[in-house]
């Protein structure tokens, strides 16, 4: 059932007054196109998508049934057009709380959720942070092997959800019609300082909404504020890779390798260097990209 009352102005009749898209035996093709599409539409935010970006290869072995809606979301997720959608260029606390909103069908719940995919990432790099979502055990009990992933926080179920949840995800959905690339929030993270206090800002209407706000900033001083990718934020856009030794960060994983690297852009390398020495770390190398 729909979650509120004003599920029409908010723009979430459309999830609550569908079923989910399931790819079930003895599907038509027309079946199986309209999960493909809604794969693309879920995991790729909303876009606008041309016949040149779609995965013809996972596709046709979706068509073939030799591969599962699942791993057809794993490849989606893996791909090239995702990377730079979501993940080049971006903040690493907006990436985390892009996948778990295309991945899980959610926001981020806690701060320790952003650790540990901060972690995985660092530790065994892009791809296994994306098995992540998609092998866990909350991903098989609500979409399991031919679901598509839904933003399953905006319709009532009490099963594994959190009163939270409902709005953290309007930080993060801005309209049926709206696009993830096209949100005028520069790529930053919009959950951050919620999660760090524990607490839910008010919903802000989605696009389209009598009451919308056309740009949603991110507080200024908001921490993880550096792009896995490499950020082009600053008025340069000249990057270094700094590679970092034996840094102990209060409050993050410890990195399971010796050194650990990042990219910093010019204006922030003098200040990153000044933290790495507070922290008690060593500046291994510094190299121009």
């Amino acid at each position: 059932m729909a979650i509120t009352t004003a599920a029409g102005r908010l723009g979430t009749s459309a999830f609550s007054e569908t079923s989910p898209a399931e790819l079930k035996p003895k599907a038509t093709p027309q079946d199986v196109e309209t999960v493909i599409l809604a794969v693309y539409q879920q995991v790729l935010g909303n876009p606008h998508l041309l016949d040149s970006d779609r995965l013809s290869i996972p596709e046709s072995l979706l068509r073939d049934g030799k591969i599962t809606v699942q791993e057809f979301v794993r490849q989606v997720a893996k791909s090239d057009l995702y990377k730079q959608k979501f993940f080049h260029n971006t903040f690493q606390s907006r990436t985390i709380e892009l996948n778990c909103k295309h991945l899980l069908g959610r926001a981020p719940y806690d701060q320790q959720e952003i650790v540990e995919h901060l972690d995985i990432y660092e530790s065994n790099g892009f791809e296994a942070d994306i098995d992540a979502y998609i092998n866990s055990a909350e991903y098989q009990a609500y979409f399991g092997e031919n679901i598509v992933p839904y933003y399953r926080d905006l319709v009532t179920t009490g099963v594994g959800q959190r009163t939270v949840g409902f709005a953290r995800l309007f930080q993060l959905y801005r309209g049926y019609a709206s696009s993830d690339t096209a949100q005028f929030t520069d790529n930053a993270p919009q959950l951050v300082n919620d999660l760090a206090k524990k607490t839910a800002a008010v919903i802000k209407p989605p696009l389209g909404s009598t009451h919308r706000s056309p740009f949603i900033p991110a507080p200024k001083g908001d921490a993880c504020r550096s792009a896995f990718g490499g950020s082009k934020a600053f008025g340069t856009g000249r990057l270094f890779r700094v590679e970092v030794a034996s840094i102990n960060r209060p409050g993050y994983p410890k990195v399971r390798r010796v050194n650990k690297a990042v990219t910093i852009p010019y204006e922030e390398l003098s200040r990153h260097m000044q933290r790495v020495q507070r922290q008690g770390g060593k500046i291994a190398s510094i190299i121009e990209l």
